[in-house]
């Protein structure tokens, strides 16, 4: 049944929608045809080339529970989130003690906004850097290409990441990859990114996909995002502590969900896997089915206990016999594998497999899939591999990003598309151990840290997360100088300042933020931390227009009405100003006054009313001023406020007086008839 099924998508238009929440502006949509399956019948020996391509395909690999510091060399987090496990840099090891002493220094001059400590510790990291030390050169590379201490030179951050990333630093490779990104030169950016994307499928979980933990936009448009940074405060949240005696009243299903918080770190909690593994055991003791799998995941990745594979097949077995149908992804892992059974099993787990699938589990498709790309127990078949890897990505398994990236990548099952793979693989990367920069730096926001998480979100911006390129852009923008954003040789002016905010939209709006675009748009037309141009500002407006922005038609239907940057047409001013309407009906009163415009624009050509409207926008920010500098200021309100209400009273007082007052006669009794009594 689902064999057929997936046949039957394979040779039909595949729409995947691949959704990663919040960390893009707009959804990343994939569409498949079947122009781009590969054709079998183009090369006689198919399907023994792709035999041999396959070979270079991932089979099972072991998902191992690893900390942050192995997975992610030279990561920060020994300073944000301290492993017990970690081994504190030997002091015989100079250059890496000096690089965590120098990056602790770098934290803290961000945090109390001290450039005097950042001079030491950029000093330090240089030093760490000059011995070889290739995260010390790494974030020397972000020195340079923030312009932090250091003249802003993006060749030396370049460069500095270049030997980074072939010392093994992983956030220097994705800054190199997002480089190769922008430039274009996919060829470069897919092998970079394929072997991130590697390392962060590696750290997934074997039965289901994991709540993946997105970076938070901490603004809506120009505003505090506040609903979102309200669910992010972690113990603090008071949900999380109604849950929290919830479950310690004994509630199984809130026991579950604290474990789930602590064992992936969601909504600002700290991962914890001990206080994890404690929750799902409370909760399966009560019979909770989904603490049962969970348990099963912890023991086959040793996270926070010690590995062992029978006991994982004990609880995932408990959990398919709980109708929890994602565990059976996880028990076809352990017959695959052969761990924790007396043998691999292929046919036993094609079976589970089979039944995840069946019940729309998308890790049960993924897992078919890649028993038929490499032959597993099945005949080998790459187009129904193609079809299982869709129908799993149409659900949103990043596993099965990465597969059809790999697929695009090679040629094997889907034609070579670079571009394609380059960018399903940057999608999966992004969720690699180094995105806890996002967790670590919305703790500092929360805690009113806006130096620290300036820092931490400008790190991540460099290496390509656009989620972090507009929060650090929104947030020079909001704070200004109590950003503590760092410039050359002090506190940033405001002209660095701005220049860095304008680099960080611009590179957004990139990435398909369509608000960062607008901004872009705004600092052209405006003058904003840029020179003055309105052709660079049309460029911006028609961008954030092709991402369906009301505003930005708005805009340029007055820029078609005024020929600033674009000729003077208002027929296509109209229509601009039309769609706006059509996409944002709120935008009914600014059309409604713009098509008035143009009205009399059209009929009243060269007259005062056409000078009156052009003169309007040197007018307004006068009136502007007044108001806020003569009316608006406190004593002048006072004063005027209670003229008012003087005014008001004695108006009323003297309309009564002149209101003539209707005598007051009482009405006639009526007649009572004849031969009646009155009582």
């Amino acid at each position: 049944m689902v064999h057929r099924k997936i046949q039957h998508l394979s040779c039909a238009l595949i729409l995947l929608s691949l959704l990663p929440l919040t960390t893009r502006a707009r959804p990343f949509v994939l569409v498949l045809s079947p122009d781009d399956l590969s054709d079998p019948a183009a090369a006689p020996n198919y399907l023994a080339a792709a035999a041999d391509d396959v070979a270079d395909f991932d089979d099972f690999p072991d998902s191992e529970s690893k900390p942050d510091s192995i997975l992610d060399p030279g990561s920060w987090s020994p300073l944000f989130e301290p492993d017990p496990s970690f081994k504190s840099p030997n002091p015989n090891d100079d250059d890496e003690a000096i690089y965590y002493n120098g990056v602790s220094k770098m934290v803290e001059a961000s945090s109390r906004g001290e450039f005097g400590i950042m001079e030491e510790a950029a000093s330090e990291i240089e030093a760490a850097a000059a011995l070889g030390q290739p995260h010390g050169q790494s974030v020397m590379g972000f020195f340079y290409s923030m312009g932090i201490g250091r003249e802003r030179n993006e060749g030396k951050a370049f460069l500095h990441h270049h030997f980074a990333a072939q010392g093994g630093n992983m956030q220097s490779k994705m800054a190199l990859a997002y480089t190769y990104y922008r430039q274009e030169m996919h060829d470069k950016a897919v092998k970079l990114y394929a072997e991130l994307a590697e390392v962060a499928v590696n750290s997934f979980l074997i039965s289901k996909d994991s709540p993946v933990i997105e970076p938070i936009r901490i603004h809506n448009g120009a505003e505090e995002n506040k609903e979102a940074l309200r669910k992010s405060r972690g113990e603090e949240d008071e949900d999380f502590q109604i849950l929290e005696y919830q479950a310690q009243k004994g509630n199984a299903g809130a026991m579950y969900k604290i474990g789930i918080f602590y064992y992936f770190g969601l909504r600002g909690v700290r991962r914890d896997h001990a206080k994890a593994l404690r929750w799902f055991s409370k909760a399966v003791e009560k019979g909770e089915p989904r603490s049962m799998e969970l348990l099963g995941e912890i023991y086959a990745r040793g996270a926070g206990v010690e590995r062992n594979y029978s006991k994982a097949l004990e609880w995932l077995t408990l959990a398919s016999r709980q109708q929890l149908y994602s565990a059976y992804n996880g028990m076809g892992y352990l017959y695959v594998k052969g761990y924790g059974v007396e043998k691999k099993n292929y046919t036993k787990a094609k079976e589970y497999f089979e039944k995840a699938a069946k019940n729309e589990e998308a890790g049960g498709f993924y897992n078919l899939g890649v028993m038929y790309l490499k032959g597993l127990g099945v005949k080998r078949d790459l187009k129904i591999a193609t079809g299982y890897f869709a129908h799993a990505a149409n659900a949103g398994q990043p596993k099965a990003f990465y597969q059809l990236a790999k697929m695009f990548h090679t040629g094997v099952g889907l034609k070579k598309n670079l571009q394609m793979a380059t960018a399903l693989y940057k999608l999966v990367a992004e969720r690699g151990p180094w995105s806890s920069l996002s967790r670590w730096a919305l703790e500092s926001y929360l805690k009113g840290d806006i130096g620290k998480a300036f820092l931490l979100y400008s790190r991540m911006a460099e290496i390509g997360y656009e989620v972090a390129q507009s929060n650090a852009a929104w947030i020079l923008d909001k704070y200004e100088e109590h950003s503590m954003c760092m410039g050359e040789s002090g506190l940033c002016t405001d002209a660095e300042r701005h220049q860095r905010a304008h680099a960080l939209w611009w590179k957004a709006s990139e990435q398909g933020n369509e608000h960062a675009a607008l901004l872009i748009g705004d600092a052209y037309y405006y003058g904003r931390g840029t020179e003055r141009d309105f052709d660079r500002a049309a460029e911006a407006y028609m961008h954030a227009k092709s991402q369906s922005n009301a505003q930005a038609m708005f805009n340029l239907g007055y820029m078609h009405e005024h020929g600033q940057g674009l000729p003077l047409d208002l027929h296509l001013a109209k229509r601009y100003y039309d769609q706006a309407l059509e996409v944002d009906p709120a935008a009914k009163l600014p059309v409604s006054l713009a098509l008035g415009s143009l009205w009399i624009r059209r009929n009243y050509a060269n007259s005062f009313l056409v000078d009156m409207i052009d003169s309007l926008p040197e007018v307004y920010p006068k009136v502007e001023d007044w108001v806020e500098n003569v009316i608006l200021e406190e004593g002048n309100a006072t004063i005027l406020t209670l003229l008012a209400c003087l005014f008001t009273v004695l108006f009323l007082r003297d309309r009564q007086r002149r209101q003539p007052v209707a005598p007051n006669l009482a009405p006639p009794e009526p007649m009572m008839p004849a031969g009646r009594l009155q009582f």
